[in-house]
Formats: C-alpha cells, structure tokens, sequence
C-alpha cells in the first residue's frame, strides 16, 4: 500500500478539471532514484501538468511525499485498530 500527504495549498488551481461526480487533480508519483530518504518517504507527488507545458520547460509543483507501507520493516508498520473505520487516514484536514 501507498500512503502520501500533500500540501493543498501548493495546487495550481489552473489544472484541476471537472469530471462526471467532482473535481480532479492529475498527480504523478516519482520514486527517489537514491530509495528510501531519512524522513521515510520512497518518493514524491507532484502535480502532472500538460504537455504542452512540460515541452515549454516547466514542472509540476511538488505537492508532498509518498511511503510504501509494504516494503517498510514490520516494526515499523502502523497497527490499525479494527474499530478505527477510518484507519491512518483520519487526520485528513478537511
């Protein structure tokens, strides 16, 4: 399992879109070509911004870090309680 955070305030709102049932945000992850850092995290989220924009040089914001919960040592591994319906993802700010 994948688990990140992001820094909503860093969004470029010009990249969000509608769909169907809500508003979307396109993301890329990238996996830090050193492996895992200090803090724990295996990579980055970043906003993905168009095409056209990448050919004109620019780069998505970095929105946060991502870990991979299954290649963490178990000692290290959250427990989740089962009457925790939420799980890790409780502390979302909004």
């Amino acid at each position: 399992m994948l688990t990140g955070k992001i820094d909503v305030t860093k969004i470029d709102k010009t990249y969000l879109f509608k769909g169907k049932s809500g508003t979307y945000l396109d993301i890329a992850l990238i996996a830090n070509k050193a492996g895992r850092d200090q803090y724990g995290n295996d990579g980055m989220i970043v906003q993905s911004i168009s095409k056209q924009a990448r050919q004109e040089g620019k780069k998505g914001a970095i929105l946060g870090n991502y870990s991979d919960l299954d290649q963490r040592p178990q000692s290290q591994q959250k427990k989740v309680s089962a009457n925790d319906p939420l799980g890790p993802e409780d502390d979302i700010p909004f």
